[in-house]
C-alpha cells in the first residue's frame, strides 16, 4: 500500500473522528481521537476470530508500515517544534531547577525503579526476560510525553506553575530518555550485559549536548532570516524548512533532533519575536503551526490505537502490562517525592502540587515508538503490550481526569 493512501486513510479516518468527538463525546481532542480509535481497534481485533483473512490482511500492512520510523523520524520533530513554538520561556524559566532535576535525574531513577520492578514480577509470573530489556522498558516508559502533555494538559485548566513544571519537563525529558534507551539498545545489540558508562557518558554529551547547541544555532539562524524580511509566506515556508532540515541533520549527525527541535522553537517563539517578525507573520507563523499541530496530533493518536492490531496476548502478559500501570505510577511517585523530601528548597512544591505533577505525568506516542524500534522478539512483544497498557491508562484515565483532580484540589 502506498504512502499517499496510508496518509489518505488516516486523514480521513481523524476527521471523522474529530467530528464524532466534537459532536456527541465532547472529550478533549486527542483522548477522543484516541479513545475511538481504540475501540475501532479493539473490534477489528476481536473480528479476527470470525474473519482471519481480513484481519491477517490488515495485519500485515500495519506491520509493514513502519510505524517507529515514521514517528520518530518524521513526525516528532514537527510536533516538538510546533509545541515549543506556542510555549511561553518565561514561565518555564521560573521553575528551571524543578524542570531539570525532574527531566534528568527523574528519568534515570526512574528508568532504574521500573527496571527492577518488572524484572522481579516477572520472575513471579515465569515470564522468561533479560534484565536488559527491563531497563529498556523503564528509559522507553520514563519520559512523560511532550506530544501527549502538549495535547491535553495545557487545556485541563492546571494551575500555571503546574503546568510549566510538566510542560517544560515533557519537552525535555524525552530527550534524555531516547539517549539512555538509544546506549541500552546498542548494549544489547553487542550481546553484551554489561554497561560501557564511558560510552554511554560520550553518547549524552553527543545527543543531549550537541541537540541543544545544533537547537540554538539553528534557531538563532532562522531568527535572524525572519528578521530580515517581512513577507508572511516565506517566512511560513522558512520555518518549515529549518524543522525539516535541521531535524534530518541532526539524525545524520547523531545528534538529538527532538532537544534541537525544542530549543529551536523556544527561540524563535520567545527571543525578540515582535523585531524577528511584524504582527501579521506572528498570526500566520502561529496559526499555521496550531494548525500542523492538530492534524499530526490528530493522525498520531489514531496510529497509536492501530498498534493494538498487532499485538500477540497472553494472559501473563497482560497481567504484567496491568501491574506494570502501577509500578510507573510508583516510579513517578518516588521521583516527585524524593526530590521534594531531600531538596525542599529546591523542589519549591505544597502537596496538591506534588499530587498534580505526579498524576499529569502522562505517557504518549514516544513510548510506542521507541517500543516498536525493538529487534523481533518475544521480549519485544511482551514489552509492546506492558507499554500499550500504560499508555492507553495514561491518555485515557490520567488525561480525562487531570481537570477534575486540579479542581477538587483548588
Amino acid at each position: 500500500m502506498s504512502i499517499h493512501i496510508i496518509l489518505t486513510i488516516l486523514i480521513g479516518i481523524s476527521a471523522a473522528f474529530a467530528y464524532i468527538n466534537y459532536k456527541y463525546l465532547k472529550m478533549p481532542f486527542v483522548i477522543g481521537l484516541f479513545f475511538l480509535s481504540t475501540i475501532i481497534s479493539m473490534l477489528v481485533f476481536i473480528s479476527k476470530f470470525w474473519f482471519v483473512q481480513p484481519f491477517t490482511d490488515l495485519k500485515a500492512i500495519v506491520q509493514q508500515t513502519d510505524i517507529s520510523k515514521f514517528i520518530l523520524e518524521i513526525m516528532l520533530g514537527f510536533l516538538l517544534f510546533a509545541g515549543s513554538l506556542h510555549t511561553d520561556w518565561s514561565n518555564v524559566k521560573k521553575h528551571l531547577k524543578q524542570i531539570a532535576l525532574f527531566a534528568i535525574g527523574g528519568v534515570i531513577l526512574s528508568t532504574i525503579i521500573i527496571a527492577a520492578f518488572v524484572y522481579g514480577i516477572c520472575n513471579l509470573l515465569h515470564i522468561e526476560i533479560d534484565f536488559i530489556y527491563c531497563l529498556l522498558f523503564g528509559a522507553l516508559i520514563s519520559p512523560t510525553d511532550p506530544i501527549a502533555v502538549l495535547g491535553i494538559l495545557t487545556k485541563a485548566n492546571v494551575p500555571k506553575k503546574i503546568e510549566s513544571i510538566i510542560v517544560g519537563e515533557s519537552l525535555f525529558n524525552d530527550g534524555i530518555g531516547v539517549v539512555i534507551f538509544i546506549a541500552l539498545l546498542e548494549t544489547l545489540h553487542s550481546g553484551s550485559s554489561a554497561i560501557n558508562y564511558s560510552h554511554f557518558g560520550l553518547l549524552f554529551l553527543q545527543e543531549a549536548v550537541g541537540g541543544i547547541i545544533f537547537g540554538l544555532v539553528f534557531g538563532f539562524a532562522l531568527h535572524k532570516l525572519l528578521k530580515s524580511i517581512d513577507h508572511y509566506e516565506t517566512e511560513v515556508l522558512l520555518t518549515i524548512a529549518f524543522v525539516m532540515v535541521g531535524y534530518n541533520l541532526c539524525l545524520f549527525l547523531h545528534l538529538s533532533g527532538a532537544l534541537a527541535m525544542v530549543v529551536m522553537g523556544l527561540l524563535v517563539g520567545n527571543y525578540k519575536q515582535d523585531r524577528a517578525m511584524s504582527d501579521q507573520t506572528q498570526e500566520y507563523v502561529h496559526k499555521f503551526w496550531e494548525l500542523i499541530d492538530v492534524i499530526l496530533n490528530a493522525v498520531l493518536f489514531i496510529i497509536i490505537a492501530l498498534v493494538l492490531i498487532v499485538i500477540d496476548f497472553k494472559m501473563n502478559y497482560f497481567l504484567l502490562g496491568l501491574v506494570s500501570v502501577f509500578v510507573v505510577m510508583l516510579s513517578r511517585i518516588i521521583v516527585v517525592y524524593l526530590p521534594k523530601f531531600l531538596l525542599p528548597k529546591t523542589i519549591d512544591l505544597n502537596k496538591r502540587e506534588s499530587k498534580i505533577i505526579v498524576w499529569g505525568g502522562l505517557r504518549g506516542g514516544l513510548s510506542i515508538a521507541l517500543v516498536l524500534s525493538l529487534p523481533d522478539s518475544e521480549a519485544k512483544n511482551i514489552l509492546l503490550i506492558s507499554t500499550y497498557i500504560c499508555v492507553l491508562f495514561s491518555i485515557l484515565v490520567q488525561g480525562l481526569t487531570i481537570g477534575k483532580l486540579a479542581k477538587h484540589l483548588g
